[in-house]
This record gives structure tokens, sequence and C-alpha cells, in this order.
């Protein structure tokens, strides 16, 4: 039982670390999809501010603020591109190895506690059936060295 709830603690312990570096992962993509926001909404101050001043200076100012604006959400679409491709690293694996490794322990332990639960019920059954039967061998067994011991003396 205790290898069991070693391999549990082990399970748990490593679940949480990768809960926690997920949560990590999650964070800093929040934070670069946040930044994507601030470079999007630049974006489309700069549409406004290129398109007042473009208004002023060329001949076609509605390209040249398309132009600035177009280079922003160009910009915040890289940035959701490198937060998207963003991911846990090498520092997780030995992690995960550790816990497939507790899971697979327990999983076996499990089977081998069935296997003696299957084996012990079989022993009760055939008990039952024939109490003197099953009884027989194992008294026969601690008999046997008495009587040999006896007839020798």
């Amino acid at each position: 039982m205790t290898r069991i709830s070693r391999n549990i603690h082990i399970l748990l312990r490593t679940e949480r670390m990768i809960a926690r570096r997920q949560t990590d992962m999650a964070l800093r993509q929040a934070g670069l999809y946040a930044f994507a926001g601030l470079v999007a909404l630049i974006g489309l101050v700069m549409l406004n501010v290129a398109a007042f001043h473009a208004l002023q200076e060329r001949t076609t100012p509605q390209m040249a603020a398309l132009t600035v604006a177009a280079g922003n959400f160009v910009l915040a679409l890289i940035v959701i591109y490198v937060a998207g491709r963003t991911k846990p690293g090498k520092e997780l694996e030995p992690v995960i190895e550790l816990r497939d490794l507790a899971m697979s322990e327990i999983e076996a332990d499990v089977e081998n506690a069935i296997t003696e639960a299957r084996e012990l019920s079989e022993n009760v059954r055939r008990i039952a059936r024939d109490p003197l039967g099953s009884a027989l061998p194992a008294m026969l067994a601690r008999l046997l060295p008495i009587l040999l011991g006896s007839r020798k003396k």
C-alpha cells in the first residue's frame, strides 16, 4: 500500500507542476495577446492620424492612412502568431515522464491487487465447496513430519 500511496503522491505533485507550468504559459500568451491588442489599437489610432495628415499633404490621402494601418495590423498578426506558437519547453519533459511512470506503477499495483483478490475469492469458494478437501493438504503437511518423527523414536 505504501507504494501505491507514494505513486499517488508523485502523480499529484507532477500534475500540480504541469498545471503550474501551463498556467505560466497561459499568462505569457495572454500578455502577448494583450500587447497585440494594444498594437492593433495603436494601428487604429494611426489610421485616424494618418488619414488626417494624408488629406492635407497627399493626393491620395486614403492610401497613406491605409498603409500605416496595414503595417500596424501586420505587426499585431505577427505578435499573435508568436503567442500561439509559444510552447512549454524542455523543462516539462522530465515531469511528464515521472508522472507517466507513477501512473504505470499505480496501474500495475492495482492489477496485482485485483489478481490477489480474485485468488482469495477462488480459495474461499473452494473452501466453501469442500472444507475438508482444501484443508487436508495443509494438515497433512504439518502432521506428516510429526508422525514420521514419532515413528523413529
